[in-house]
């Protein structure tokens, strides 16, 4: 290389909390298991965590396997819109998608990269705090009102908060949220 130094693109790190997203979905916004035509557009997802820092984006979703099964519709799904579907197993008692999204948010921690956590689950707040150190950009995906209120606090430390359907647009049809709404965003004609 004639006298210029190869410069590599800092990567965003997409980790996806599937589990926990469908839950709050479904019991706290829906209020019944989400049908497919209201389940998040996952590759919107991806796009908006590609155009929001204007990085690479390496998308994992993490997936409860200790069944022994895989959902491998969804599987063959995520890997056509280029996620790294990750299934895990262990014990009954084990929150094996917690574990291993803490695990690789510590990993991390060690490489350069900015992170998205798509969750609204407080067990990653150790990780998410480390994380903050001033030298990364972090995000949370979700929907704002039901994100565990001590992640909500480091918004001080530079936390950022992306609301699924408002600003990542992940869903094809509107939510029946109940929520405030800061005036400057409120748009009528959501209402009438």
């Amino acid at each position: 290389m004639s006298g210029t130094e190869l410069h590599t693109v800092r990567p965003t790190y997409l980790l996806v909390d599937g589990e926990n997203i469908d839950a709050t979905l479904g019991m706290n916004v829906l209020g019944h298991r989400p049908n497919p035509e209201e389940r998040p557009r996952w590759d919107r997802i991806t796009e908006f965590a590609s155009s929001l820092w204007g990085q690479p984006v390496t998308p994992l979703f993490f997936l409860n396997a200790s069944s022994g099964q895989m959902p491998m519709p969804f599987v063959q799904a995520l890997l056509a819109m280029g996620y790294r579907p990750i299934p895990l197993a262990g014990a009954s008692h084990e929150k094996v998608v917690d574990i291993g999204i803490q695990r690789t948010l510590e990993a991390i921690a060690d490489v350069d990269g900015d992170v998205l956590l798509a969750s609204h689950d407080g067990d990653f707040l150790p990780q998410v705090e480390t994380l903050l150190d001033g030298n990364r950009k972090v995000g949370i995906l979700c929907f704002r009102e039901f994100v565990n209120s001590r992640l909500g606090e480091l918004a001080s430390r530079g936390l950022k908060f992306y609301d699924l359907e408002d600003s990542v647009g992940a869903f094809t049809t509107q939510l029946p949220r109940v929520r405030i709404i800061p005036i400057e965003e409120f748009n009528p004609l959501r209402y009438i």
